[in-house]
């Protein structure tokens, strides 16, 4: 039974830091390509940051220099570390898996950034 588990999220000011987490079971998480997406409030679920198998990243050009993606393979987990948050980060942040014709969905994990 595939599994994503998000955890991590919260109420912060503007400023502080987070870290959410992912982990995973049921698939073969090393070989797949990993992401986190977040959805505000009637919005579209955007791409956040990305993680390939080889540890290449990308982020969307809104979070760019203050998140980071990792992934720890041997634990199946998979990480974002959200720094100087501000109120527009304020969104459900999903983790999701991908490898063709497969892909995954956790089931979100809150984030609200208060001014």
């Amino acid at each position: 039974q595939v599994q994503l588990v998000e955890s991590g999220g919260g109420l912060v000011q503007a400023g502080d830091s987070l870290r959410l987490s992912c982990t995973t079971s049921g698939f073969p998480f090393n070989n797949y390509l990993m992401a986190w997406y977040r959805q505000a409030p009637g919005k579209r679920r955007d791409v956040v940051a990305t993680i390939d198998r080889d540890f290449s990243t990308a982020y969307a050009d809104s979070v760019r220099g203050r998140f980071t993606i990792s992934r720890n393979n041997a634990k199946n987990t998979l990480y974002l570390h959200l720094n100087s948050l501000k109120p527009e980060d304020t969104a459900v942040y999903y983790c999701h898996g991908d490898r063709v014709p497969y892909n995954h969905w956790g089931q979100g994990t809150q984030v609200t950034v208060s001014s």
